[in-house]
């Protein structure tokens, strides 16, 4: 039986919402929730034309609030120097076509990655048998075709840094995805982990929308490997996080967030993995990153 793990007040991060639903979390860090999920700005405010990266790219139908973020942050007509994804589900990907082309910027990704983002290849199919509220109910539903900006998309460098985000590095941390990345900045103790863990229900519509502060281990109705999301999940609480961006909830801060994420990694197989779950016991692997195949 899953579990999750509330948060006290202190632990969430202080944040500066704006009229376009923009959460200022640091000097050059701000996350826009769109619906149920975010996209993150990195570059300071007013930093202009090729002078900030954005992370991730929400659902269909919210280029125009992402645009409209963008320019009230960084100036009108501001185009980012990159668009960084930590993975390519639908509800991240859902403005990237649109905006790479729009703003001419290169896209980055894990390359085991890559192929949901050239047109090469599908995820499996959400699973609806996981439970937890209507997002799950619907699982089988979401899209799982891969987007195409393959004219754009680069490899994120070997060497673990981050085009455009100086002093940050990228994690590999597969599991909800083959290529799923989280970024981290040491010298302030940040993570941006996408969906590596997420701070709501993100299987229950109610929390996604109300955004009640747990935390809780990657959305369960697309995650299949889930050996794998464990492993990331310590990796990232070794690290002793301040302050987290997370895929879907709040952005969270200080000792009560850190350690509820250890105890997240320590006892992951019964707070995140589900009851049930045709991933469970039977992971879809893509080792190579050109397809899933059971295993």
């Amino acid at each position: 039986m899953t579990q999750q793990l509330p948060l006290g007040g202190e632990a969430r991060a202080a944040e500066s919402p704006t009229d376009d639903n923009t959460h200022q979390i640091a000097p050059d860090l701000a996350y826009q929730r769109l619906i149920f999920v975010n996209v993150v700005f990195y570059g300071r405010p007013g930093a202009g034309d090729r002078s900030w990266v954005l992370i991730d790219t929400g659902v269909v139908g919210t280029k125009a609030s992402i645009k409209r973020a963008a320019a009230a942050r960084f100036g009108e007509g501001a185009r980012p120097a990159a668009i960084v994804m930590t993975h390519g589900h639908f509800d991240h990907v859902g403005a990237l076509e649109d905006l790479a082309n729009e703003w001419d910027a290169p896209v980055y990704a894990h390359v085991i990655e890559h192929p949901y983002l050239n047109g090469q290849a599908a995820y499996p199919p959400g699973d609806s048998s996981v439970g937890g509220g209507m997002m799950a109910t619907l699982a089988s539903l979401y899209p799982t075709k891969p987007v195409n900006v393959g004219n754009r998309l680069r490899a994120l460098p070997e060497n673990g840094t981050v085009p455009a985000m100086p002093g940050w590095q990228w994690v590999h941390t597969p599991g909800h995805s083959p290529g799923h990345i989280s970024l981290w900045r040491a010298s302030d103790r940040t993570l941006v982990v996408g969906d590596a863990f997420v701070t709501t229900a993100a299987e229950s519509a109610y929390a996604a929308i109300v955004q009640s502060t747990e935390l809780h281990g990657p959305p369960k109705y697309f995650t299949v490997e889930w050996d794998k999301s464990k492993s990331s999940v310590e990796a990232l609480a070794a690290l002793s996080p301040d302050l987290v961006v997370t895929g879907h909830g709040r952005a969270m801060q200080g000792p009560e967030m850190t350690e509820a994420l250890r105890t997240l990694a320590a006892e992951f197989s019964t707070i995140a993995v589900p009851a049930d779950g045709k991933y469970v016991d039977h992971p879809a692997r893509a080792e190579d990153g050109s397809a899933y195949v059971k295993v």
